[in-house]
């Protein structure tokens, strides 16, 4: 289950990620990005167009989220900013802060990241 939630949340947000620089985002961009072959991100892409994710434009290729698609990009994203800034406050080095909030960005629930998030606005007070 874990990994299977994990995954989804990373080619989301990675598609989100690619499409805010570039705007038109194909598999193979997101192929590159991620360093997965191209046929493993057809899989994927399959498999989250089947869940209501995202649709993929015939013609072009070009991928675009869906509304929930967009909703657990955004929130996974979030997370993502959240946790690095939080590590980085406590003092680790930034590779480390962003490599390991990808990883417990899948696994906090919505209670623990509030407080985060919370410590850190106030922490800026």
């Amino acid at each position: 289950m874990y990994t299977k939630k994990k995954s989804v949340e990373d080619y989301l947000e990675r598609i989100l990620m690619l499409k805010e620089s570039n705007d038109e985002v194909r598999a193979i961009d997101i192929a590159n990005s991620m360093n997965f072959s191209k046929p493993s991100v057809s899989i994927a892409l399959k498999k989250l167009i089947a869940r209501g994710y995202i649709t993929v434009e015939e013609k072009t290729g070009f991928i675009s989220l869906t509304e929930s698609g967009l909703k657990i990009a955004q929130e996974t994203y979030e997370k993502h900013v959240v946790l690095t800034e939080y590590f980085e406050s406590l003092g680790v080095d930034k590779t480390i802060a962003r490599e390991d909030a990808c990883k417990i960005e899948h696994l906090l629930s919505d209670e623990v990241f509030n407080k985060i998030k919370e410590q850190l606005i106030n922490k800026k007070k």
